[in-house]
């Protein structure tokens, strides 16, 4: 243990010098002693990929929701860092994601689509009933971009059930970059009515091989490296771009959470994170939405890309020990 102490900082994040060797030999097989897998029906009944962790004499319960085109593997780091700090974990793949169901017409496993969102919504409701609940209390909640759109729309809805909420660079509003939101929306509604909706938005294509790190959300190179090479090999992990009806429903949840009342339902205290260099989500709505929150209190990550959680050591080590001390209560 004093030569994996090594090769960790006092949170248990990984040290970036060594950061492939540490992560295949120290911590995937720390966390997998400790992982529990399991199918677990969400709406409509789709199984969804679940894994639960669980730390003895755990202190609480951390539920991770991850963003668009992920999956819970690509947390291991974080899940490590949760379970060395008294945490139990529980991580689920979101429908049309990594091991959980996928929409049987759509054959391209890199292609991310979904219906509804409140079809993410009561998936992370099933996940929460079948698992969480049975868990140590206090629950809380890390839910990164569109997980962090799936978390807020879940405790405006149940504010009753998590004590605390942490959401890095989540995804209130997407960032639509040159393309007015009028169009975008006519553009997608269009597409959808005439039957569209599963195909690909224009402009985005099938993976095709291993991610840029320049043009990425990360600026951990390390980190970033060694999740572009499990993604490479894991046809499942290859999620990279969305549908029209995927896209539609993106446009559309900025206004079912900010809708008027419905942040201020939320109960918990909640720390918001915002990434200094984020082109994937809008930093307004984040604004507007924290302000709303009778106990919300708004990070600035300076030097972060939208993927704050993989940045480099000088940023994600002050910043994830800040998230830490306020999931824990310190």
């Amino acid at each position: 243990m004093n030569k994996m102490n090594e090769l960790l900082n006092q949170d248990g994040l990984i040290l970036s010098n060594q950061y492939e060797r540490t992560m295949e030999t120290a911590v995937l097989p720390y966390i997998q002693e400790r992982q529990e897998d399991k199918t677990v029906p969400g709406d409509g009944g789709k199984p969804l990929f679940c894994s639960v962790f669980r730390c003895e004499q755990a202190k609480g319960t951390a539920m991770i929701v991850h963003g668009f085109t992920e999956n819970a593997y690509k947390y291991s780091e974080i899940i490590h860092s949760l379970l060395r700090n008294g945490f139990s974990v529980v991580a689920y793949d979101q429908r049309g994601h990594g091991r959980s169901w996928r929409d049987e017409k759509i054959k391209d496993l890199s292609l991310t689509h979904v219906g509804s969102f409140e079809e993410y919504v009561t998936d992370l409701a099933c996940i929460s009933r079948e698992t969480l609940f049975s868990m140590p209390k206090p629950w809380v909640v890390f839910a990164h971009s569109m997980g962090g759109a799936v978390a807020a729309l879940y405790i405006e809805r149940h504010p009753e059930v998590f004590s605390r909420a942490s959401f890095c660079a989540p995804m209130i509003a997407p960032n639509l970059g040159s393309i007015p939101k009028a169009a975008a929306k006519i553009l997608c509604a269009g597409s959808v009515a005439l039957g569209r909706g599963k195909e690909r938005i224009i402009g985005s294509k099938p993976y095709d091989g291993p991610e840029n790190f320049e043009t990425s959300c990360a600026t951990g190179k390390e980190r970033f490296d060694w999740y572009n090479r499990v993604k490479d090999e894991n046809p499942v992990y290859q999620n990279n771009g969305p549908t029209f009806s995927w896209t539609r429903q993106a446009i559309r949840v900025t206004d079912k959470i900010l809708k008027k009342g419905e942040v201020e339902k939320i109960q918990c205290p909640v720390l918001l994170s915002t990434a200094q260099h984020d082109s994937s989500v809008m930093p307004e709505a984040q604004g507007e939405f924290i302000s709303r929150v009778k106990q919300g209190k708004r990070l600035f990550v300076q030097g972060a890309r939208h993927e704050i959680y993989r940045s480099n050591d000088e940023v994600l080590f002050p910043w994830w020990h800040e998230v830490l001390s306020f999931l824990k209560c310190d």
